[in-house]
């Protein structure tokens, strides 16, 4: 049987990766999709992938963690400890930088949508850019579930 700690190692893979291809790749574009409102829309989607990002500092974190408990300085010749590293640096640039800005951005256009305000084309630029962090990101979560049992 597995000890604890890599059980919870294998969960927060799971919980952080899957977390991010379905708020991002499933939910967002259905809420768009089905809701005639796309302020709210937008809105709920910001909270999700919001509450997201949270998942991500915290997995990441014990990943980072549980590594280097586990290999010591070792975990420096990881491929693993890199793409997890580059993952949370994503989320926290994501999380503390970009959306602050998409918000603020959203705020001046009130009480319009920002998609129909003089802000529109900054608002498209850092969703733009917000959009490619997140996909990389996404696609950095797949090299980590293929090599989560790497050393």
């Amino acid at each position: 049987m597995k000890r604890f700690p890599d059980l919870l190692a294998a969960w927060a893979i799971t919980l952080w990766v899957g977390g991010l291809w379905a708020v991002g790749y499933l939910v967002a574009p259905a809420l768009f999709y089905n809701l005639d409102d796309h302020m709210l829309a937008g809105i709920l989607a910001g909270k999700m992938f919001s509450r997201i990002a949270w998942v991500g500092l915290v997995c990441g974190s014990w990943l980072l963690l549980f590594r280097l408990n586990r290999f010591g300085g070792a975990v420096l010749k990881q491929g693993f400890f890199w793409i997890v590293l580059t993952m949370l640096l994503l989320t926290v640039a994501q999380q503390f930088g970009i959306q602050p800005i998409m918000q603020q951005i959203k705020d001046q256009a009130m009480p319009k949508d920002v998609m129909e305000s003089l802000f529109r084309d900054r608002f498209a630029t850092w969703h733009g850019i917000s959009s490619v962090v997140y996909l990389i990101e996404s696609l950095l979560g797949l090299a980590l579930v293929a090599k989560q049992n790497s050393r």
